[in-house]
């Protein structure tokens, strides 16, 4: 990958090298060949994800509108919940790649089990409130009373069993940081390929296993995610990774536990600032009826198939950051955000010609119905207008991350999401009588933002020079 062209032959064999994680060296060579080592594992990782989501939503939408209503008004809440685990995984990524770049592999591991121990105990506090309120919770989102009857199940399943979701992501951080991208990769391959076999049949009965409806799909993606927490507790315990954890390292170690708190609390503030907003705006839509809120959820989801890929890069710069700060390289670890900058931008431009183009064919998929397409249609083109500043934003944000720079994230969503966004999605939506559109072209605009603030930011050098 030397050269500015690379074959077939070299690219099927690069392929094969970054699937099976054999190249585990990132902090010397080829800068893009190490984009590519790390960012294939992790595209065709967030790819099998956003392919679950995508099937989940095929499934549901043949049970109810109120159905897909119920998983948007649930996974915007839901997203609180990642909004701690994603804060926790930057700090884990961060601190991690930071060891690994040290070679410190100890420090790396000690560091891991601090990070479960912290998940854990966020995960039962959720849970608790999950089992018991899921009524409340729904109500709370506007949800109409036939809505939550027929959904309450889903919300309490997913929320009591949000553990799965909390360790999933926090275990495949660690492996991420330490550069084994293709362990987490197989890790969600073997998830959400549980979740796609197990969807249909707890959703339509198979069997002796009853139709439980909505609710179904969220026992099918409880199991799932379940079983791939054990295999990744497996891989961690039996050595199969770079990082290597044994029974006697299961003891609290408060000195670097206070230090991930310390990184991951701008990254928890970060993702809660984005995913409050998130809810807000879910109920903004929620004003608009079952049906628009039902396209509205079905275009989010398909943008979740394109927007994974991106996060995947993005990843794959957090953790060369880390690794490259941690080897003393600061000039490398900047040269790999821009290259991998370059490309994130490029495949989400050719993404929204697609969007633009085929729009209401792609929502139509999913559910025939009139309002559906329309909104559903037109929020798939309002927001792929913002792909390419997306792309490019996402790797810059996340590169920060991968410094242990969480607090500028936080500043930029902070401004861009609650003093932008909200307000003007109200005001476009609601007293100018712009309807579900001021919705999204909110969303376009302040996505636009966050990606030319965070570059003249990355620009300034600072979080070179930041300490985890």
């Amino acid at each position: 990958m030397q050269s500015n062209k690379i074959s077939l032959k070299q690219f099927i064999q690069y392929f094969k090298i970054a699937v099976t994680g054999k190249e585990q060296e990132f902090t010397t060579g080829s800068i893009r060949k190490a984009v590519f080592m790390l960012s294939i594992p992790m595209i065709l990782e967030m790819l099998m994800e956003s392919i679950f989501a995508i099937v989940d939503i095929m499934y549901v939408s043949q049970v109810s509108v109120n159905a897909v209503a119920t998983i948007g008004l649930t996974e915007s809440v839901i997203t609180l919940v990642y909004a701690v685990a994603i804060g926790l995984s930057m700090a884990a990524t961060a601190v991690v790649a930071r060891r690994v770049g040290e070679t410190d592999i100890k420090g790396a591991s000690t560091a891991a089990v601090q990070v479960i121990f912290l998940g854990v105990f966020v995960a039962a506090i959720i849970s608790v409130i999950g089992i018991i309120y899921p009524k409340e919770i729904l109500s709370l989102m506007g949800a109409e009373p036939d809505l939550i009857a027929e959904g309450y199940g889903y919300t309490k399943v997913l929320l009591g069993g949000n553990i799965t979701i909390m360790l999933l992501f926090l275990i495949n951080a660690i492996f991420r940081g330490a550069g084994d991208a293709s362990v987490a990769m197989w890790t969600l391959i073997l998830s959400n390929g549980l979740n796609i076999i197990l969807d249909p049949i707890f959703i339509f009965g198979f069997g002796p296993v009853p139709a439980y409806g909505v609710e179904g799909a969220a026992i099918a993606t409880t199991i799932g995610r379940g079983a791939a927490v054990l295999f990744q507790l497996i891989i961690l315990f039996y050595g199969f990774s770079k990082i290597k954890i044994a029974v006697k390292d299961l003891v609290l170690q408060v000195g670097v536990m206070i230090n991930l708190i310390k990184v991951s609390l701008g990254g928890i503030g970060q993702f809660l600032i984005g995913t409050s907003s998130w809810v807000f705006l879910m109920r903004i839509m929620s004003e608009f009826g079952s049906e628009v809120l039902a396209g509205y959820t079905i275009a989010i989801r398909v943008m979740m198939f394109t927007l994974m890929p991106a996060w995947g890069m993005s990843n794959a710069a957090a953790t060369l950051v880390g690794q490259n700060l941690g080897a003393k390289k600061p000039e490398r670890a900047e040269k790999s955000v821009w290259k991998t900058g370059k490309y994130s931008a490029i495949f989400m431009g050719l993404v929204s010609v697609i969007y633009l183009v085929f729009a209401p064919q792609i929502i139509v998929l999913f559910n025939a119905t009139p309002d559906v397409v329309k909104y559903g249609s037109l929020c798939l083109r309002v927001i792929a207008a913002g792909y390419i500043f997306y792309g490019y934003g996402m790797v810059v944000i996340n590169a920060f991350n991968g410094a242990g720079d969480t607090k500028t994230p936080t500043y930029i969503n902070f401004v861009c999401f609650w003093l932008l966004q909200l307000p003007f999605a109200y005001v476009m939506a609601i007293t100018l009588d712009f309807g579900p559109s001021g919705v999204f072209w909110a969303i376009t605009l302040a996505e636009v933002l966050i990606a030319v603030i965070a570059i003249i930011w990355f620009k300034k050098g600072a979080w070179k020079r930041v300490e985890v």
